[in-house]
C-alpha cells in the first residue's frame, strides 16, 4: 500500500469512527423513550374534562404525566380534519406545550383527514384523483410543510412517523401494499426524505399494528427494502388483551420474539408506538411494565421505546384502554412507567 493509500486509508476509518461516535450519541441523548399518545388532549379540554394527579389535585395534563414517568409525547398530524383537531394549528399548540414541559416529541403523520390505521387509509379529499407521482408529491410537500412550521416554532422533533399501522400499506388504492408494494415503498421514501430535509437528525419511523405477528412485519418490511423505501426505525402496536385465543403473556412474549427478530434481521431499532391496556384490567400495571421490559429486553440495546395510546382518554368516545379512571385521575397502569 503507497503511503497516500494509507493515509486515505486512515481518513476513511477515521470518519467511520466519527459517525459511528456521532450516531450512538444520537441514539443515546434521550435513553428510553417512555411515552404518550396525547392528541385528545386539547379536544377533552374544550369539552371541559378535568385531569388531576394521582393524589386527586386538579393539574395541567403535562405535569401529571411527568410525575407518572412520561418523558415524551406523540401527536398525530390530520392533513385537513373537518373539526380542526389534529390540523396544523392544533398540532402546533399541543408542541408547544410539550416543549414548555421539556418533553421529547414524536409525530405521527396519518397522510388522511381523518383516522387512518389497518382497516382504513383513505386519501386526504384533496388529494383525491391524484395519480402515484403526484401523491409521492404530495407526501413530501405535507411532510415539509408541517415539520418546517414545528422548525419555525422552535420545536425539534425526536421522531417522525411516516403513516400510521400502514400494515396494509397507505393512500389507497395507489398505496395498498398487497397490490401495490412499490408505490406504498415510494410514499414511505418520501415522507421519509421530506424529513431527513427539514431535521436531518430525526429518526423516521415505519409503523404496523399487531406486534406478536412476526410473519406480517417481515411481510411489509422486506417489501420496503425491495422497492426502496427507508426508514431509521420500527415501530410497533402492542395491545396484548385483544390478541384472540392467548393469555396477554404469550402475547408479550411473541411481542418480544418479534421484536429480536426484527432488529436483527433489519439491522434497525425497534419501538413500541402504541401500547394499551383496559383502563380498569387487574393486570393492567403488569401488562403495561411487562411490555416496557419486553422492549428493554430486545438484544443489543436496540430495544428503544414504548409509548402508550392515548391514556388520559376517560369516558371518551367509547375508547377503554385509557389508564386513567372516571374522575381523570391516573390508575395504576401509569405507574408502569415509573419502574
Amino acid at each position: 500500500m503507497t503511503a497516500s493509500a494509507r493515509r486515505a486509508a486512515v481518513l476513511a476509518a477515521g470518519l467511520l469512527l466519527a459517525a459511528l461516535q456521532h450516531n450512538a450519541a444520537h441514539a443515546a441523548a434521550g435513553g428510553f423513550a417512555k411515552g404518550a399518545d396525547i392528541s385528545w388532549i386539547t379536544e377533552m379540554e374544550a369539552a371541559g374534562r378535568p385531569f388531576l394527579n394521582r393524589a386527586g389535585k386538579r393539574q395541567d395534563l403535562f405535569a401529571t404525566l411527568k410525575e407518572q414517568g412520561i418523558d415524551a409525547v406523540r401527536l398525530r398530524v390530520w392533513v385537513d380534519p373537518a373539526d380542526g383537531y389534529n390540523g396544523l394549528a392544533d398540532v402546533l399548540a399541543k408542541a408547544r406545550r410539550a416543549k414548555a414541559a421539556g418533553m421529547r416529541l414524536m409525530i405521527d403523520f396519518h397522510y388522511s383527514d381523518d383516522w387512518a390505521d389497518p382497516g382504513k387509509q383513505f386519501k386526504p379529499a384533496a388529494w383525491k384523483g391524484y395519480g402515484v407521482e403526484r401523491l409521492a408529491k404530495a407526501v413530501g410537500a405535507h411532510t415539509r410543510g408541517t415539520l418546517a412550521a414545528l422548525r419555525d416554532a422552535g420545536i425539534t422533533p425526536e421522531w417522525v412517523q411516516v403513516g400510521n399501522e400502514t400494515t396494509h400499506g397507505m393512500l389507497w388504492p395507489e398505496g395498498a401494499a398487497g397490490t401495490h408494494m412499490r408505490n406504498y415503498a415510494r410514499f414511505v421514501a418520501s415522507g421519509y426524505d421530506a424529513t431527513k430535509q427539514v431535521f436531518p437528525d430525526a429518526q423516521v419511523i415505519v409503523h404496523v399494528d399487531n406486534c406478536h405477528d412476526n410473519r406480517q412485519f417481515r411481510w411489509n418490511f422486506d417489501g420496503l427494502l425491495a422497492n426502496g423505501g427507508k426508514f431509521d426505525v420500527i415501530g410497533a402496536s402492542a395491545y396484548p388483551t385483544t390478541v384472540k385465543g392467548v393469555d396477554w403473556r404469550a402475547a408479550t412474549a411473541a411481542c418480544l420474539h418479534n421484536m429480536n427478530d426484527l432488529a436483527a434481521r433489519y439491522g434497525k431499532p425497534v419501538m413500541l408506538a402504541e401500547v394499551g391496556a383496559p383502563w380498569n384490567h387487574p393486570e393492567g400495571k403488569a401488562i403495561i411494565a411487562d411490555l416496557i421490559a419486553k422492549v428493554r429486553q430486545v438484544e443489543h440495546g436496540k430495544g428503544v421505546g414504548a409509548f402508550y395510546w392515548e391514556p388520559q382518554a376517560y369516558d371518551w368516545k367509547g375508547y377503554p384502554m385509557g389508564a386513567f379512571d372516571h374522575g381523570g385521575r391516573p390508575t395504576a397502569i401509569m405507574d408502569a412507567f415509573l419502574e
